[in-house]
């Protein structure tokens, strides 16, 4: 079901065919993300991502929209740390539309400065959006203090004196430099044909040529420390974690049960014994931010102020315990069957498997099969997640974050300090 060809200019495109369905997944992928950009160009990346909806030289941005909604397709776009991603779900007759519109807006954006300007205040409406969002702002400000002066540890959407200075010139350069076909991979999942979209591909492409060097990945070092933010919220926020893994380390299908495990559902330990035994929080979770080289983890938590010193001290307890005592064996056959239904659920739509197709290439450069997640996932042993949870969470390695209406008093201690 999987396919891959390059193409003679370099563009690798993967297919996955999904013959019981009636829809299509596409995407076009850079392999550039904010983890790429100079400090006093964080953003650009973003906004060049926004500007190609903007208008080409055949087609306004109104015209975009439209010849989209007219065959009921979704169109869009993200940019994360490490990749850019443009892409469309249509009905599978609807496929070559969406690629001329995709591969349109790739080649042959105008980035009109008066349009610029515009979406300029759009994104500048969408930092104070994240800003007044203190759930997502806390995670923003974890990577930032434990990758602190590191590419990987800003926002990827920039700040508003990097946005506002993004000129018309400066997103051209941006593209001539990091988008070429060596670094670029299209991807479809759906009732696709791969011959066909191989063709496709190549018809739109035709006069996309160069190359350009590829991006260093990087993989800064974690500095826990204990950082307080005050910020006038209902709740406060924080976030306990530590260096982790990155999508390349052969461990991290550990990683993914000791996540599962901690923090990944109704039945996980955090969340019974944060919010189902003592009430402290409606939101309690684990998490993982990992990227090519490196990565984090750790635990979120949104609770009253004056519960903050308590959610820290049941986080700590249950990071203790995981290291302290192994796994039971139930536990772990639970927290493994989670894993495996969660991929299967998530495998049920074209959107999911083409976002797949595109991130094992550029972390793996390979096909990585649900099959094989789960021989992976059967194959982990309590002993292994205990060992990884020691590496992990040993003390010394934990960082702790706080945002919210608490006095600085309450952290004027470390529970994790060496």
């Amino acid at each position: 079901m999987y396919r891959k060809t390059i193409l003679p200019g370099g563009i690798r495109v993967i297919t996955e065919s999904m013959p019981a369905v009636r829809s299509a997944s596409i995407g076009i992928w850079a392999d550039v993300g904010s983890s790429a950009e100079a400090p006093e160009r964080r953003g650009i990346s973003h906004v060049v991502e926004h500007m190609l909806f903007k208008g080409t030289t055949r087609r306004t941005a109104r015209e975009i929209a439209e010849t989209m909604d007219a065959v009921g397709g979704n169109l869009n776009a993200f940019t994360d740390k490490e990749t850019t991603c443009y892409y469309a779900k249509v009905i599978d007759r609807h496929v070559p539309l969406a690629m001329d519109v995709l591969s349109d807006m790739f080649l042959r954006s105008r980035f009109d400065a008066e349009e610029l300007g515009k979406e300029q205040r759009v994104i500048l409406e969408e930092i104070k959006m994240y800003d007044d969002a203190p759930d997502e702002q806390i995670h923003d400000l974890f990577i930032r203090t434990m990758w602190k002066g590191a590419n990987l540890g800003d926002p990827t959407i920039g700040s508003a004196e990097t946005v506002s200075a993004v000129t018309s010139d400066s997103l051209r350069e941006h593209m001539q430099r990091f988008y070429a076909p060596n670094a670029v991979v299209a991807t479809a999942a759906g009732n696709v044909d791969h011959d066909a979209f191989v063709a496709l591909v190549a018809e739109c492409f035709d006069d996309f040529g160069g190359s350009c060097p590829p991006v260093r990945s990087e993989s800064p070092q974690a500095a826990p420390t204990t950082y307080f933010k005050h910020k006038d919220t209902e709740q406060a926020h924080l976030v306990i974690g530590a260096q982790s893994l990155s999508v390349r380390d052969e461990r991290r299908y550990q990683l993914a049960v000791l996540d599962t495990l901690l923090g990944g559902g109704m039945s996980s330990r955090l969340f019974q014994e944060v919010r189902e035994k003592r009430g402290l929080v409606y939101s309690v979770y684990s998490f993982q931010a990992a990227y090519r080289e490196t990565g984090l983890f750790g635990a979120y938590a949104g609770t009253s102020p004056e519960n903050v010193r308590t959610c820290i001290d049941v986080i700590s307890q249950e990071f203790a315990k995981i290291r302290d005592v192994a796994v039971g064996a139930d536990e772990l056959s639970r927290a493994k069957e989670h894993i495996k239904g969660s991929l299967t659920l998530s495998l049920e739509a074209t959107s999911s498997r083409m976002i797949r197709l595109g991130r094992n290439e550029f972390a793996l450069g390979r096909e990585l099969t649900p099959e094989e997640v789960e021989e992976r996932v059967d194959a982990v042993t309590c002993e292994q997640v205990q060992a990884l949870a020691c590496d992990l969470l040993a003390d010394g390695r934990i960082g702790l974050c706080v945002l919210g209406p608490v006095d600085e008093d309450v952290l004027d201690w470390h529970p994790f300090a060496a």
